[in-house]
């Protein structure tokens, strides 16, 4: 469907994580990594002020469906599959007993995340890190095969990314993988009609805003997670900092 969400659904937010452990203040790419004390506190605020954290899947049926929604639903999306998810994040997660989602590099389980600009560079998940996070409960998307620019992509080697990183995950996890998310937020609509193409459900971009304003499900914009959200901030972002609007953003 291609229908925005009914005007009497609550605000709906997908937060997006990458890192979760132990850093020095970062000097730039704040938005790839949460200290594990202030994401501890960033969940416990969430359970305590009565959010409604759900799965990528009830929020798709509320946003398109007009499915039932918690009064204040936020989603929890974690970007690259980077190790200290298993290490740090799941073990608070399972704690409040929430749903999430990870958007895995196909290409390079178990290795560093070369595709990164920042340093140190991460390691990411293996692929049985991966099956033990899916038996925890968590949801595992693609984010590709290599994590490139996908617009920069010639068709095969496009298609290759999309439709590979699909089969490769189905392979492995023995389940559909249904949800993308455009590497470095990095989409128009020739990729967007790849994704649609191979059988995804949905697509995450790093576009900022409430997932409402999305005009389809294949562009849902999200509320990133800075290293320098204080409680304060967090809060901002859940209740204040959204557009009412977006613009266009395939080219």
């Amino acid at each position: 469907m291609t229908t925005t969400t009914p005007p009497s659904h609550p605000k709906l937010v997908i937060l997006m994580y990458h890192q979760v452990g132990q850093f020095r203040r970062p000097a730039s790419h704040k938005a790839c990594f949460c200290d594990t004390r202030r994401f501890r506190s960033q969940m416990r605020y969430l359970a305590r002020m009565g959010y409604g954290v759900i799965g990528l899947e009830q929020a798709l049926r509320g946003l398109f469906e007009g499915g039932p929604l918690p009064r204040r639903p936020v989603v929890l999306t974690f970007d690259d599959g980077t190790r200290d998810f298993h290490d740090h994040a799941l073990p608070v997660l399972e704690e409040h007993g929430f749903p999430a989602t990870v958007y895995a590099v196909t290409g390079l389980l178990g290795r560093s995340a070369d595709f990164v600009s920042y340093r140190p560079v991460p390691r990411l998940m293996t692929g049985e890190a991966l099956r033990a996070v899916q038996r925890a409960g968590i949801q595992v998307g693609s984010h590709s095969v290599t994590h490139p620019q996908l617009t920069q992509l010639d068709d095969a080697d496009l298609r290759r990314e999309v439709f590979d990183s699909k089969a490769f995950l189905e392979d492995l996890l023995g389940s559909p993988v249904d949800h993308f998310c455009y590497p470095k937020g990095d989409y128009d609509a020739r990729v967007r009609e790849v994704v649609r193409a191979a059988g995804y459900r949905s697509a995450l971009t790093t576009v900022r805003g409430a997932a409402n304003t999305a005009a389809n499900p294949l562009e849902i914009p999200r509320k990133a997670v800075s290293f320098g959200d204080n409680l304060i901030g967090y809060a901002w972002k859940l209740h204040l900092k959204h557009p009412q609007k977006i613009k266009a953003r395939p080219r």
